[in-house]
């Protein structure tokens, strides 16, 4: 069987590829998995179901839940709540699994099934094929008593509010912050953790529709954020995703703000703080040279992974680091939270705002980006990207032409027969001249 889990849960079209069959299905699986690991013996298995505004989660939460309780599982519903919130409520109830719905940044038609383990951590790999292996298998069902109970979770978004409100040392009071919630999870919890946290809110993508989220708003358009800080002449925005796991920000000046800038910002203030363990920030491969060079120069070390937050998470739970991120705005910060959070993001940067009178652009001017182009190539045989004698010599000769004033990164496309050509150079005139040039060799050599 073709794997169906992806690097974050399995994700497709609603309805498409994510059917309520499949959704019921996997979670019979999961908790027949679980169950056979041991990890619900002694109890009542427990569940907590969470998803974001997507229509297609209405009929996918309610396929979720009854394949659970028919497995005997317990579950509280959480409606509406972000990821990070569904993460934080699997542990603090002490749940055995949670689950979250949501395609995340996706366009609204796609959805995605997410599941957690005990103490709202990710899935591992094996868990994940197990679960694959189970579906369909026959299965002898409970009956009578042995069925799950289905109740709602009284107040899922107050809880993870006072969660979030509670990680600060200081109020937010005089700081004005534009909120893009993208009309998705955090459209409640969002607005309502800054507002107790001290701060004035304008708060728009705050009316979801079922078909809106995501809708030219939020982390992935931040044109109408932009617009709105200079507008409210607020002194910063911060724009989530459609389940808030991520944030990305704008200054007063509606410049963006990306999350290699953020990261810096925070690495700053916890290493001040003495809350960044060892010194050391986990980013990816993919972070600008600027910000390793702004963390090398605040005397902070950086760890670098293959792209994608679940490596970055990996990485920080093998070596106990406390923040770790990505250029996307997916930042962990893991004192707090088992996964990335864009609320606990945004408002641990408002809280160096306020403890150091600096507004983010000035905070932000720690990084000094260098220009960075990508090209991909596609049609190419990817798995020959890292052998090739010629193109690995060419790389070699560019390289060495940049010297400590740029980087080049040759990586093959996870899912297509493609090759990403990342070059970093002083201006972009350059760092273009030399990804065409790789791009040029590439096409050569591993044409298909």
């Amino acid at each position: 069987m073709p794997r169906i889990f992806g690097t974050d849960g399995v994700r497709g079209l609603a309805n498409g590829d994510v059917t309520a069959e499949l959704a019921l299905d996997l979670s019979v699986a999961a908790a027949r998995v679980l169950a056979d690991r041991g990890e619900f013996e002694g109890h009542r298995p427990l569940a907590v179901v969470g998803r974001d505004t997507r229509i297609s989660g209405q009929f996918l939460e309610h396929a979720v839940v009854a394949g659970l309780a028919s497995a005997g599982v317990d579950v509280l519903r959480l409606r509406v709540l972000p990821t990070p919130g569904v993460a934080h409520l699997t542990e603090t109830l002490g749940a055995d699994l949670g689950v979250v719905i949501s395609a995340s940044h996706n366009a609204m038609p796609d959805n995605g099934i997410k599941f957690l383990a005990r103490g709202g951590l990710k899935l591992d790999d094996a868990v994940e094929r197990e679960i694959e292996d189970r579906l369909e298998q026959p299965w002898e069902r409970p009956t009578g008593s042995a069925v799950g109970r289905v109740r709602p979770h009284a107040t899922p978004v107050e809880e993870y509010v006072e969660h979030l409100v509670g990680t600060l040392a200081r109020p937010l009071g005089g700081l004005r912050v534009v909120l893009d919630c993208a009309n998705g999870a955090a459209f409640e919890a969002g607005p309502a953790a800054l507002r107790a946290a001290g701060a004035e809110v304008i708060a728009i993508g705050i009316d979801p529709d079922g078909l809106n989220i995501n809708d030219r708003c939020g982390s992935t358009h931040l044109a109408p954020l932009q617009a709105a800080v200079v507008a409210y002449g607020a002194d910063v925005g911060f724009a989530l995703d459609g389940d808030a796991d991520r944030c990305l920000a704008v200054d007063h000046e509606g410049t963006v703000v990306d999350g290699d800038q953020i990261l810096a910002i925070l690495a700053i203030a916890m290493a001040e703080g003495g809350h960044l363990a060892e010194d050391t920030v986990v980013a990816t491969v993919m972070s600008n040279l600027g910000f390793v060079q702004a963390m090398r120069a605040a005397g902070l070390r950086v760890v670098q992974t293959k792209v994608g937050d679940r490596y970055v998470l990996e990485e920080m739970r093998a070596e106990g680091y406390t923040l770790g991120g990505e250029q996307s705005g997916h930042v962990i910060m893991s004192e707090y939270a088992t996964t990335g959070d864009g609320m606990l993001t945004a408002l641990h940067v408002l809280e160096r705002m306020a403890a150091t009178g600096r507004g983010l652009q000035e905070l932000a001017s720690v990084v000094i980006r260098l220009p960075q182009v990508l090209v991909n190539v596609p049609d190419v045989d990817k798995d020959r990207a890292d052998s090739d004698e010629v193109l690995a010599a060419a790389v070699a000769e560019e390289e060495a032409a940049l010297g400590d004033t740029g980087r080049i990164l040759l990586r093959p496309s996870g899912t297509e027969p493609l090759v990403r050509v990342m070059v970093e150079a002083a201006t972009e005139t350059e760092a273009r001249s030399v990804a065409e040039r790789l791009a040029d060799v590439v096409k050569r050599q591993l044409t298909l």
